[in-house]
């Protein structure tokens, strides 16, 4: 695999399951469904639209540094928006341009309106290293010449 695989292989990997909290859900609970699923950041969705992505930056930033209660203050008032979102032939390099042209660390992967998942920055760099280690040995396999002509 090459780096400029489509986010779709990583999808593929990783399963599409999409962690997601209603906008009018308190920062609270997305917090702690946060921890229970181990995961950075929510999606923050009405029924099946998405409305922004919720994370613990939004939290430190919007909640703690302003003294705000974490209990009282909903997701809505706190959620990143508007999203940054990819479709699932985008290929990794433009992901990652993405991700850091817009200092964002996820990308809702979004087909016809609908979300199949989430792509983090951090599955980005496991795919590029893992298609870095791929390569160098497909490289290393052909000068020993492992692989014929």
């Amino acid at each position: 695999m090459r780096v400029f695989d489509p986010v779709l292989f990583i999808l593929r990997k990783k399963g599409t399951e999409v962690w997601h909290v209603p906008p009018d859900a308190t920062v609270y609970d997305a917090m702690k469904m946060m921890a229970d699923k181990d995961v950075g950041a929510l999606l923050v969705m009405d029924g099946e639209h998405l409305e922004g992505v919720v994370s613990e930056r939004d939290y430190a930033r919007k909640v703690i540094i302003q003294g705000r209660s974490s209990k009282e203050t909903p997701v809505r008032e706190i959620m990143s928006e508007p999203m940054i979102t990819i479709r699932p032939e985008c290929s990794v390099d433009e992901a990652m341009r993405l991700i850091t042209t817009h200092r964002v660390r996820h990308l809702p992967v979004v087909c016809d309106g609908k979300v199949h998942g989430v792509i983090s920055i951090g599955d980005l760099v496991q795919w590029i290293s893992f298609a870095q280690d791929q390569t160098i040995e497909q490289l290393e396999n052909y000068i020993e010449g492992k692989y014929p002509c």
